[in-house]
């Protein structure tokens, strides 16, 4: 067998993990829970007041919408009451 398969066959050996593994591996994960914890408060955060502020936007272009209508009907009953006095007077 080539030196470099040998090498390789005991780098990829399967080895026991030491008697603290198990202690390592929680210290870690209760060390680096409260980053993940906040990032993603900060995702969820952000997409909501995303999600708020589109639908402040949409309440907005709703309310111009209607003063819109109200501006159009308005004018179109002034002219409905000009052509019709027209009309009367023929």
């Amino acid at each position: 067998m080539d030196w470099l398969d040998e090498e390789l066959k005991q780098a990829l050996a399967r080895k026991e993990p030491g008697a603290d593994f198990d202690a390592r591996v929680r210290r870690k994960l209760v060390r680096t829970t409260p980053r993940w914890l906040a990032a993603a408060a900060a995702v969820i955060v952000i997409a909501g007041g995303g999600a708020l502020y589109r639908r402040h936007q949409g309440e907005q272009a709703k309310e111009q919408v209607m003063l819109a209508v109200r501006l159009t009907g308005a004018k179109l009953n002034r002219v409905q009451v000009h052509v019709q006095a027209l009309g009367e007077r023929q």
